[in-house]
């Protein structure tokens, strides 16, 4: 569970708003299909620069208007109770972060329906905006059209119906698509139970996903598909849609699983309590041939008159040179306690598997009135899933 990836793009009404790398790949397609096809063959009169600027305004725009979805779903999501930590923007859109399953199904109708319809408001808006005594209807000559259009107008008329297809597209009842998220809901309304209600929204994903990827190999094999036409490239990116969705449906299931789990199980029943506690003052040197090499301990408490100063790990001894390890002194390379990332021992394990995958660690401290009482790793919340069996997982 590694959250905090990618680049940060600071934050709108207290949401961290963060861009994976693979935003970069989606960016450049969608700027060469524009500059090398759309845009020169709506306006042919328009030279190279103003085409390329004109489609990189659109790759920015297209993310903006994906950013203004995913923040539809966080906002309404913060007004149901739901903590939304961030939002990322990958190569397929956006993702809204939440810390826990919305409250009731009500909140996750209204959580994810406002997103497509932010989608199709905000395009069905961009057309309106579009000047309509510069557009020349001539269904015999389509290059016509947009003749009179300036670079304004050209983006806000391929803006406003790309977001009209995106809100369509949320809205198939495939989870974890919003539709299938709104599908999933009345699930639970009507069971009453969240597991089954996942589980059957998962399936119908992943039979929806199937169908893409079938329908996208169709597609690269020559033959036409109605409303998605034919082509070995197209064919090829939605069958990759088809597989992406497919992950998703599969390890939201497994992933709501976890969850609950983890959530009411107390980090006291899986903490470590026998391990080695070092002193500040002990020679680095001293210590790996001593303790380290001898031992499957990976971090160890600096204590001193047992109040925890700080945690040296495998990392931190990384910061001392073969030339120096009998010169320097554990407390001098040691994590200090006030950079620790600590949990207190009834805190549950969700929560400690969170962490641990933010801040891409091994171990976490648990720590009760400022004194360390046990260690808690990721192998040992691993432990704790493999002797407590949960729900048979999806086929």
């Amino acid at each position: 569970m590694r959250f905090a990836v990618g680049l940060p793009l600071g934050s709108i009404a207290g949401i961290q708003i963060r861009a994976d790398w693979s935003l970069v790949i989606i960016f450049a397609l969608i700027s060469f299909a524009l500059a090398g096809g759309v845009f020169p063959t709506w306006h042919p009169d328009w030279p190279a620069g103003l085409v390329w600027m004109t489609a990189l305004a659109a790759a920015v725009l297209f993310f903006a208007s994906v950013l203004l979805h995913e923040l539809s779903h966080a906002l309404v999501g913060r007004a149901w109770g739901v903590q939304i930590r961030r939002i990322t923007l990958f190569v397929f859109g956006g993702m809204a972060e939440m810390h826990d399953e919305p409250p009731s199904w009500r909140a996750e109708v209204a959580m994810a329906i406002v997103g497509p319809l932010t989608s199709l408001a905000f395009g069905a808006l961009c057309i309106w905006l579009v000047p309509r005594g510069r557009l020349v209807l001539d269904p015999d000559h389509p290059q016509r059209m947009f003749s009179g259009l300036g670079a304004a107008p050209t983006l806000l008329l391929w803006l406003g119906p790309v977001n009209i297809v995106l809100g369509i597209f949320n809205l198939v009842p495939a989870f974890p698509l919003d539709g299938g998220r709104v599908l999933r809901a009345l699930l639970w309304g009507l069971r009453g139970d969240l597991r089954a209600a996942t589980l059957w929204a998962s399936r119908i994903g992943q039979g929806f996903a199937w169908l893409l990827i079938a329908a996208g190999f169709a597609m690269a094999l020559g033959l036409r598909i109605p409303l998605l036409g034919s082509g070995l490239i197209d064919g090829l990116w939605l069958a990759f849609i088809g597989w992406f969705l497919n992950n998703a449906a599969f390890m939201s299931y497994q992933q709501l699983l976890l969850r609950q789990s983890l959530e009411h199980v107390p980090v006291r029943l899986l903490m470590q309590t026998s391990f080695l506690r070092v002193d500040p003052q002990m020679p680095v040197g001293t210590l790996l041939n001593e303790h380290v090499m001898g031992s499957g301990q990976r971090a160890f408490p600096v204590e001193h008159a047992g109040q925890l100063l700080g945690l040296i790990s495998l990392r931190d001894l990384q910061k001392c040179s073969a030339s120096t390890l009998q010169t320097t002194v554990v407390g001098d390379i040691m994590t200090p306690v006030a950079r620790l990332v600590t949990l207190e021992p009834e805190q549950d394990a969700l929560r400690a598997l969170e962490l641990i995958g933010q801040r891409d660690l091994s171990q976490l401290p648990v720590v009760r009135n400022g004194e360390l009482i046990g260690l808690v790793r990721r192998e040992d919340i691993l432990k704790w899933l493999t002797l407590h069996p949960r729900p048979p997982r999806m086929a």
